[in-house]
C-alpha cells in the first residue's frame, strides 16, 4: 500500500507566472487610477479631436488628423513610460512598497520587466483607442507599421528610463512636480501639436535632440508621409535609452 506524502512544499510560482501576475497588478493600478486614466487617455484624446477640428494652430498643408495623431501616439506613449511611471515609482518608494516587493520570490529584475510589460499593454490600449478615434476624424494612415512599431519601443525603453532615473533619485513630491513640469514642457516643445518649425531657427535643432521630438517626427514621417524608418530620430531615440537606463540602473534607490 502506497504512504501518501502530505509534508507541505511551499515553493515560488514560476519566474514568468510571477512576471505576468505583476504585471497585471501594475496595469490594473494604471487604469483604476483617475489621475493616470486622464494623463494616459483622455487628455492626449482631447487634444486629438480639439486640434483636428478646430484650426487653433497652423500645421501645414494637408488634413490636419495626419500631422496631430502621430504626434498625440507619442504623447500617450510619454504620458505612460515616462510621467505615469515616474510618479507611481516615486511613491511606491516612499511607502516602502518597492522594498516589500524587492523581499517576495519576485526578483527586481522581474519587477522591472513587470513594469514594461504593464507599460506596453497600457500603450496597446492607448493606441487601439487613438487610432480609432483619428480613424473615424478621417485619419488615413500610411507607411510601415513595424517602423512604427520599432519607433514605440525604443520611444517606450528611452522615456522609462528617464522616469525612473527621475524616480529613483527625487523625492515622492519632487517627481510628482518635476515629472508634470517635463510633461508640459515636452508637450510644448517636442512637436506634439506645434511643428517645430514655428520655433526659431536657432532652437529647431536642440529641440530635435529631445526624445519626444524624435519620437513624433519619427512616427509623422511613417505614418503621414510613407517614409522608410527615420534613422536619425532612432539614433535620438537609442542615444537616450542607454544615457538613462544606464544612469537609472547605477543611482536608483529602492527604499
Amino acid at each position: 500500500m502506497t504512504t501518501l506524502d502530505l509534508t507541505p512544499a511551499p515553493q515560488a510560482a514560476p519566474f514568468p507566472r510571477m512576471v505576468l501576475a505583476q504585471a497585471g497588478a501594475e496595469a490594473r493600478a494604471i487604469l483604476r487610477n483617475g489621475e493616470q486614466l486622464m494623463l494616459t487617455l483622455i487628455i492626449p484624446v482631447l487634444l486629438l479631436v480639439g486640434f483636428s477640428l478646430a484650426p487653433l494652430v497652423d500645421v501645414g498643408e494637408g488634413p490636419r488628423v495626419d500631422f496631430l495623431a502621430p504626434g498625440v501616439l507619442a504623447l500617450a506613449v510619454m504620458s505612460t513610460a515616462f510621467t505615469g511611471q515616474a510618479i507611481a515609482t516615486g511613491f511606491e518608494r516612499r511607502y516602502g512598497v518597492l522594498k516589500r516587493l524587492g523581499a517576495t520570490p519576485l526578483s527586481r529584475t522581474g519587477l522591472l520587466l513587470a513594469k514594461t510589460l504593464a507599460v506596453i499593454g497600457v500603450e496597446l490600449l492607448q493606441a487601439v483607442v487613438i487610432v480609432a478615434v483619428a480613424l473615424a476624424l478621417g485619419w488615413q494612415p500610411r507607411g510601415s507599421m513595424a517602423a512604427a512599431v520599432l519607433l514605440v519601443l525604443l520611444g517606450t525603453a528611452a522615456f522609462s528610463g528617464l522616469g525612473l532615473l527621475m524616480a529613483g533619485v527625487l523625492r515622492a513630491e519632487a517627481t510628482l512636480a518635476a515629472a508634470n513640469l517635463v510633461y508640459l514642457v515636452l508637450l510644448g516643445c517636442g512637436g506634439v501639436i506645434f511643428p517645430l518649425t514655428a520655433f526659431p531657427d536657432g532652437v529647431e535643432p536642440t529641440l530635435a535632440l529631445l526624445p519626444i521630438s524624435a519620437l513624433t517626427g519619427g512616427l509623422r514621417a511613417v505614418l503621414a508621409d510613407g517614409a522608410a524608418l527615420p534613422l536619425g530620430a532612432v539614433a535620438v531615440l537609442v542615444a537616450w535609452a542607454a544615457l538613462t537606463l544606464g544612469l537609472a540602473s547605477r543611482t536608483f534607490r529602492w527604499e
